[in-house]
C-alpha cells in the first residue's frame, strides 16, 4: 500500500504571511518612532490584515491613535489585542490610558485591577493606577467646586440667599450638569463621525488607484455580512457615507457651540446670583 506523502503548502503559507505582517510591522515602527502616526497605522492594519491573530499589532496601532489622542479608536484596539491575548499586559494598560482620557476612571481602574490580577507587581501598571487614582481626586474636586453654587465648600448655605434663590441656584446646578453631560456625548459623536469620514475617504481613494475596468472582485459590508458588489455601486454607496458623515459632523458642530454658549451662561448666573453672598 503506498504511504501519503505529507503536504507542506500550508505551513509554508502560514510562515510567509506572518513573514510579511512582521515586515510591515517593522515599517510601522519606524514611523511610529518618528510620530508620523498615520503613516504608522496605514503599517499596523496592513500587518493586521495578514495576520489578524496577533495582538502586538492592535496594541501598536492602540499606541498610534493615542498619539493622535484618538482615544476611542485606541481603546476599541486595545480591546481587541486583550480579546486576542488576555495575559498580554500591555493591552490592559492601553486600554486603561484610552480610558482614563476620556475620564472614564472607573473603567480605567477595572482595567488596571485586570491586569495587576494577571502580573501584581508590574510596575507600569501600578504607577497607571497611582495617576488614575490621583486624577479621578482631582477631577471629583474640581466638579464640586463648580457645583457649589449656593452652598460654601463645606455644604452651608449662603446668607444673602434666600431660599428661592438658594433653590434657583440649585436648579441651575442641575442644569449644567445636564448641559455638560450633553457636550461631552456631542463630542464623542464628532469624533465618531469625523473617523467614520476618513475610514470612507481612504477606501475611496484606495479604489480610485485601481486601473478602470478591473474584474478584481470587490465586496461592501452588509451589517455583519459581505455582499458582492460593483465597483461603481460601492464608489457611489461611499459618496454617499462621507457626504452623511459630513453633514452629521456639520450639524454636531453647531449643537456644540451652542451647549458651549449655554454651559458659559449657566456658570455665569450661578455666578451673579452668589457673588454677594457671605457664608454662615
Amino acid at each position: 500500500r503506498r504511504r501519503r506523502q505529507p503536504t507542506l503548502k500550508q505551513p509554508i503559507a502560514t510562515m510567509a504571511s506572518n513573514t510579511d505582517a512582521e515586515a510591515k510591522k517593522e515599517l510601522g515602527n519606524k514611523a511610529f518612532a518618528n510620530k508620523e502616526y498615520d503613516e504608522a497605522i496605514k503599517h499596523y492594519t496592513a500587518a493586521i490584515s495578514i495576520d489578524s491573530k496577533n495582538c502586538v499589532y492592535y496594541s501598536n496601532r492602540s499606541a498610534c491613535h493615542a498619539g493622535k489622542k484618538d482615544w476611542e479608536s485606541s481603546a476599541s484596539d486595545a480591546k481587541e489585542c486583550i480579546k486576542i491575548n488576555p495575559s498580554f499586559i500591555k493591552g490592559y494598560y492601553r486600554l486603561a490610558n484610552a480610558q482614563s482620557e476620556q475620564n472614564e476612571f472607573d473603567a480605567a481602574l477595572a482595567t488596571i485591577k485586570q491586569g495587576l490580577g494577571i502580573e501584581s507587581d508590574n510596575p507600569q501598571l501600578q504607577k497607571q493606577l497611582r495617576q488614575v487614582k490621583a486624577r479621578k481626586a482631582s477631577l471629583k474636586r474640581a466638579e464640586s467646586s463648580k457645583s457649589e453654587g449656593g452652598r460654601t465648600s463645606d455644604g452651608m448655605p449662603y446668607r444673602n440667599l434666600d431660599a428661592s434663590t438658594n433653590k434657583e441656584v440649585m436648579d441651575l446646578q442641575q442644569q449644567l450638569q445636564t448641559t455638560t453631560k450633553e457636550y461631552r456625548m456631542v463630542r464623542v459623536n464628532i469624533q465618531r463621525a469625523q473617523k467614520d469620514k476618513k475610514a470612507n475617504e481612504i477606501t475611496k481613494s484606495e479604489l480610485e488607484k485601481l486601473p478602470q475596468g478591473t474584474d478584481a472582485k470587490m465586496y461592501r459590508a452588509v451589517g455583519k455580512m459581505f455582499m458582492l458588489t460593483s465597483r461603481s455601486d460601492i464608489m457611489s454607496h461611499l459618496d454617499e457615507s462621507i457626504e452623511k458623515e459630513g453633514k452629521v459632523e456639520s450639524d454636531l458642530g453647531g449643537k456644540l457651540d451652542y451647549l458651549e454658549r449655554r454651559m458659559k451662561s449657566q456658570q455665569q448666573n450661578i455666578q451673579e446670583l452668589t457673588k454677594s453672598a457671605t457664608a454662615e
